[in-house]
């Protein structure tokens, strides 16, 4: 997508600068929503389209843009999340959210270095702990109104009365979804660990995998750790969850007995110390980790080359 200032709108248009500038939190927010960077992009290029739809009179009418854009981006997501569930259900096997790398890990690294704007939209994710891929995970388990009323209120807090504006909903309902999908947080997820404590982890696993010792691999998962994979019928990957610490190490020996020359590389994942693996050079798999008591709880495996973009620098095409 291209900004406004590249499309052709005129410079002097009231409101140009704020406009543009209301991007990354754009960003930000619809990817919290969707769990898909390219689902975001989209949603915001659509929003930005429908603010340069209206005539000059009507947009000078809006007294605060970022406030209607930030509205409009929210409910194109609203109901992008309620079709969402639907498309999830041909998905083959698991679906997992989109993994974004760290700034300065995206794919040929970050534009410009001039101290402009980056291009990239990854640039313009912060990757804080409400992007962990643990904590979209869960989000996938809420209703699309439970996700939309929390990352408004608990993640950008806006105040109630806000959050029901956008969303067309009373105050009351809105915190009740808050407070509904806030239990759901705390019911499915741990405290996380240590940015360290999880970095020296993941860096033994690397280290384990790569002499494909299995006992070493079997000590660092917890016995009733879960792995899961995504590669969206696109390369072959388990279609169902692998359960247990020693299922989970024979599996991974075993690809990397199929993948003489896989390289493993400790990459940032969505804010925490994740792994990738790359075969011939190519970028095949990006893996996030949750822990807890110093073991590895759940490995999320995304392999669709779909979802691997910021990581390889291609766009593979999608669904209209």
């Amino acid at each position: 997508m291209s900004n406004p200032s590249e499309s052709g709108h005129d410079p002097s248009e009231p409101n140009l600068s704020a406009l543009v500038g209301e991007r990354r939190h754009l960003i930000n927010l619809a990817y919290r929503l969707l769990g898909s960077l390219s689902e975001a992009e989209d949603a915001v290029q659509e929003t930005y389209m429908r603010w340069y739809a209206m005539s000059r009179a009507r947009q000078e009418a809006i007294e605060a843009p970022g406030a209607w854009l930030t509205t409009v981006v929210t409910r194109i997501c609203l109901d992008q999340l309620g079709s969402a569930r639907a498309r999830r259900e041909r998905y083959v096997g698991a679906w997992i959210p989109e993994p974004l790398p760290d700034r300065t890990e995206w794919h040929g690294g970050p534009v410009g270095g001039s101290g402009t704007e980056p291009a990239d939209p990854a640039d313009r994710v912060t990757l804080d702990e409400s992007v962990s891929m643990a904590f979209l995970v869960v989000l996938e388990s809420m209703t699309p109104a439970e996700r939309v009323a929390f990352i408004l209120h608990d993640v950008f807090r806006y105040p109630f009365a806000e959050v029901a504006e956008i969303v067309g909903r009373t105050p009351a309902a809105c915190r009740q979804l808050a407070s509904s999908a806030r239990r759901r947080i705390r019911a499915e997820r741990a405290p996380a660990a240590a940015t360290g404590d999880h970095a020296a982890v993941v860096r033994n696993f690397k280290e384990a995998w790569e002499a494909k010792d299995i006992e070493a691999l079997v000590d660092l998962l917890d016995p009733d750790a879960t792995m899961i994979a995504d590669g969206g019928g696109l390369v072959g990957t388990a279609l169902r969850p692998v359960e247990g610490s020693e299922r989970i190490a024979e599996y991974l020996i075993h690809i990397a007995a199929k993948a003489p020359g896989l390289k493993l590389l400790e990459r940032t994942v969505n804010g925490r110390p994740g792994l990738v693996a790359q075969h011939t050079g190519v970028t095949v798999t990006v893996a996030a980790f949750d822990l807890t008591g110093g073991r590895v709880t759940r490995i999320w495996a995304v392999r669709n080359p779909e979802k691997l973009r910021p990581w390889t620098g291609s766009r593979a095409p999608r669904d209209a």
